[in-house]
């Protein structure tokens, strides 16, 4: 029932369900956020009637009244999507407290303090979230009474210094607000539901559904609690845990917890927990004792009960829970954010532990995820200059300039810059800082703190509670020890141990293995689709080939010509005004050309290599300064004029659209003759070697049947040529890109001389929807929000438009020729959904960046296991 009552519901009723100590409460379903705001932000007409009903259900259940000035039930209003949003909405506490009930609270507990600290909460909380007065204004009237008692923490404050913060508080309210602090419990209890459902669309929801691809239209659920106490005391705590590490993915129970605390304590980090286990407290060097030592009859029973619920849902759990006088309460649990290194390891060792298949093991991996694993991580030989020290809160290495706000972070990071982001904690409305920022470092806060359990998610590497960090946002810099740093000043965090360093430090490439491996192994044995690599460079095709490539399926060969000494040659050829200057030009790249074959065959040995012959849009190569235009025309021994005419004369008002291809070898068959030239030279000298080669020789920007017919004979008549001078023969297929609406409507018909298709849905999706990929930036974002496009065309293939024109083109090529090989060349050969779509579509590979091929390899076995599925349900 998660999508009616939300995951934090489900769990909520989950827990009820197999016997575990649940407070009473009810759930207002997602589809009363869904009418909520069909319907102009009102609610239902018989909802009042059922939260009634609900409450009183409660009321019965725990013998206390909503409201009552003796005996008053005291409430928590939390929000629950769908999917897991960690921070991301409102949540309010304490709620049934006025100037009456807290005095009923005080005598049935015999805690006046107690009660205060819970009223003083309250109002804090319902005033940020439902009043709009922002909670740093409670914060700086806190700050001051602790000054003023001279004291450090919240607890060291008691009954009559909280009975007098409530009253400041409670002026602060009037005076920013203009109304006193609302004392009927039923006016409390809508606007915080109203604030929830308003909290669906605010900005931090927003951006976090974006990042993560979670719909709008799910909407959110409201639970409504009885309240219990983690504040009543030393026999009272709150905590978070992990049933595994969720860095790691290590096998030990993980977490957090404060005495005498309620929940905001932990995840803001207010104060600094302390560990739950000893194990923990060892590993984390702190002298705080464990929850394990001041609470051992509770921890106990904790223990039965992550042992139980991660049993019972067959996956790493993050449970919440609060301890009131000695009796443990479960508050939450659902499936834990972790890194993808621990992602790995728990699916791993779950599977040894015969809790879960590997097909499922395989299914809960995120690809995209994968990419935290795959780039370098600091040189463990470089000196560095250690200046502070914190938790290792989310793992990796980060390098970046210092800036203390989300909102510069963003501005920067827009700009191009790396930027970590520096705070005393992060908050729910940093989300967008926090994802454009390379890193997170906080001075504040533990392990389950917001800005760790986000950065997790995110994967961004996060270092947390680096206690002798003092920030002053005021003067935009913060202190460590004697050493001072500015915004703007570059430094690297650790989030594998916690080490803040001065500068940026070295990186190495990663070295992956172990489980990555395993997982990789039960994918490659699962998926029927191949994964090749777009590769260009020999440094490309040996990451590849690390990464699991099973061939090349694009080399783009012009990206072969741009440095200087080549470049000089492909822009004489393009100037030249005759046949005899462009094969002198052309004569002096063949060499160029044959080296580069020679090393990417040697290195992709065994394996396919499809080789894109010259597409560059002209006004890629042609001169355009003074000293480009007298390097051609030395090289050439022209006059700088007449290159200059030349270069005018080859202008174009649309050079993507314009003299590029195979429409460039139609004009000038040369160029093509050359390049199949290398191709064939090189293939003949290595596979002399003893290396085997399958070189695919692919024709760009086709539109017609005919032009494939010229350039393949023009192919097929130089290999003859050059294996006959080699006395050699090399097994090799031509064969084009669709990248055209007509050239995927002619497929029946250029299949007769193409011998294999490969889907350039770059350029296929910018012709098929007539947008330029390189314009697009300034109003793609305007159709995604207004729900013409659900996702950027660019990064997710367009299955209603591209896709069809694929399925046309797969579907008329095979008529015509049976063995037809069928991939995809385009960015989207990388993106998961879109890899879904190739493997439904019926297409034998995708190729992808050389970074994103474990990805594309996991994403090929979930869309197998997936069809595999579907087809059982329909059987």
């Amino acid at each position: 029932m998660k999508n009616l009552l939300g995951g934090k519901g489900m769990n909520l009723a989950e827990m009820c369900r197999v016997g575990l100590p649940v407070p009473p409460g009810f759930t207002i379903t997602t589809e009363v956020c869904t009418e909520f705001y069909a319907n102009n932000r009102n609610y239902p007409k018989d909802l009042e009637k059922q939260v009634e009903a609900g409450i009183s259900t409660i009321e019965k259940t725990i013998n206390k009244k909503f409201g009552d000035e003796k005996n008053p039930l005291l409430v928590s209003v939390r929000s629950g999507a769908r999917a897991s949003m960690p921070g991301m909405m409102d949540t309010i506490l304490n709620l049934g407290l006025n100037d009456k009930t807290v005095e009923g609270l005080a005598t049935k507990s015999g805690n006046d303090r107690f009660a205060y600290d819970s009223y003083r909460r309250f109002i804090q909380m319902f005033s940020d979230v439902v009043l709009g007065v922002d909670h740093y204004i409670f914060e700086e009237i806190l700050d001051l009474k602790k000054q003023d008692k001279g004291v450090t923490l919240d607890t060291q404050l008691d009954a009559t210094d909280l009975k007098d913060l409530v009253k400041k508080y409670k002026e602060a309210v009037e005076a920013e607000s203009g109304k006193p602090f609302p004392q009927d419990v039923k006016e409390q209890l809508w606007g915080a539901v109203g604030a929830v459902f308003t909290s669906w669309m605010n900005d931090r929801a927003i951006t976090y559904r974006r990042m993560y691809d979670i719909p709008e239209s799910w909407g959110t659920a409201v639970n409504v609690q009885s309240m219990v106490f983690g504040n009543m005391g030393d026999t009272s705590a709150t905590g978070v845990a992990f049933t595994r590490d969720p860095s790691t993915g290590e096998k030990y129970f993980y977490g957090e917890y404060l005495l005498n605390a309620q929940g905001e304590d932990v995840v803001a980090g207010i104060r600094t927990p302390q560990q739950i286990t000893i194990e923990g407290k060892d590993k984390q060097g702190s002298e705080l004792p464990a929850m394990e030592e001041t609470l051992p009859e509770v921890y106990k029973q904790l223990v039965e009960i992550y042992k139980k619920l991660e049993n019972h849902y067959r996956d790493m759990q993050d449970i919440e829970f609060t301890v009131e006088m000695g009796k443990l309460w479960m508050l939450q649990t659902r499936n834990g954010k972790r890194t993808t290194k621990a992602a790995l390891k728990i699916a791993v060792d779950m599977v040894a532990e015969n809790l879960i298949s590997t097909e499922e093991a395989l299914l809960r991996l995120t690809p995209e995820d994968l990419d935290q694993l795959l780039h370098p991580t600091l040189d463990p030989k470089a000196k560095k200059q250690v200046i502070a020290k914190g938790l290792p809160a989310s793992p990796g290495a980060a390098v970046g300039k210092v800036v203390f706000s989300a909102n510069d972070a963003e501005t920067m990071a827009n700009k191009g810059e790396s930027v970590i982001l520096v705070r005393a904690e992060t908050s729910p409305e940093d989300i967008h800082g926090m994802n454009a920022a390379k890193g997170i470092l906080t001075s504040r806060g533990g392990m389950t703190s917001h800005a760790a359990v986000v950065a997790r998610g995110m994967g961004r590497p996060c270092v947390s509670g680096a206690g002798t960090v003092t920030i002053n946002y005021k003067e935009k810099k913060f202190s460590a020890g004697n050493i001072e740093i500015k915004e703007g000043d570059i430094i690297t965090i650790n989030g594998s141990n916690g080490e803040v360093i001065l500068g940026a430090v070295p990186t190495v490439e990663p070295e992956v293995s172990g489980d990555f491996d395993t997982v990789m192994k039960w994918a490659d044995d699962t998926r029927s689709m191949k994964v090749r690599t777009n590769a260009d460079t020999p440094q490309d095709c040996r990451v590849a080939r690390k990464f699991g490539a099973e061939g090349i399926g694009l080399c783009r060969t012009e990206h072969m010509f741009f440095d200087a000494e080549r470049i000089i040659a492909i822009r004489e050829m393009i100037v030249a005004s005759d046949i005899e200057g462009r094969k002198k030009a052309i004569n002096k790249l063949l060499p160029f050309q044959k080296k580069d074959f020679i090393e990417i065959f040697e290195i992709m040995e065994g394996l396919p290599v499809t080789i894109r012959l010259l597409d560059p849009p002209l006004h890629e190569f042609i001169p355009h300064k003074e000293d480009e235009y007298a390097a051609v025309a030395r090289s050439a021994g022209i006059s700088i004029d007449k290159v200059k005419a030349r270069a005018k004369d080859l202008e174009e008002s649309n050079p993507m659209l314009g003299h590029r291809g195979c429409r460039l070898a139609i004009t000038y068959p040369e160029l093509y003759e050359m390049q199949a030239r290398a191709i064939f030279e090189a293939a003949c000298e290595v596979q002399a070697r003893g290396v085997k080669v399958l070189p695919e020789i692919m024709i760009p920007i086709v539109l017609d049947r005919k032009e494939v017919s010229i350039l393949k004979k023009l192919i097929d008549e130089t290999a003859t040529k050059v294996c006959g001078e080699k006395i050699a023969k090399v097994d090799y297929l031509v064969g084009t890109m669709i990248e055209l609406p007509r050239a995927a409507l002619q497929a029946g018909f250029i299949a007769e001389d193409a011998e294999f298709f490969s889907f350039g849905t770059n350029d296929l999706t910018q012709t098929t929807l007539g947008i330029s990929r390189d314009d697009s930036g300034s109003f793609i974002p305007a159709y995604i929000e207004k729900g013409i496009f659900e996702k950027d065309p660019f990064a997710v293939l367009d299955v209603e438009g591209v896709g069809e024109l694929i399925n046309i083109a797969t579907e008329r090529g095979l008529k015509t020729r049976k063995d037809l090989k069928l991939g995809i060349c385009g960015e989207h050969g990388g993106n998961p959904a879109s890899i879904e779509f190739c493997h439904n579509a019926g297409l034998h590979y995708v190729s992808c960046s050389p970074f994103r091929v474990p990805i594309a390899r996991l994403a090929a076995a979930q869309a197998k296991i997936k069809s595999k599925a579907k087809l059982k349900k329909a059987a």
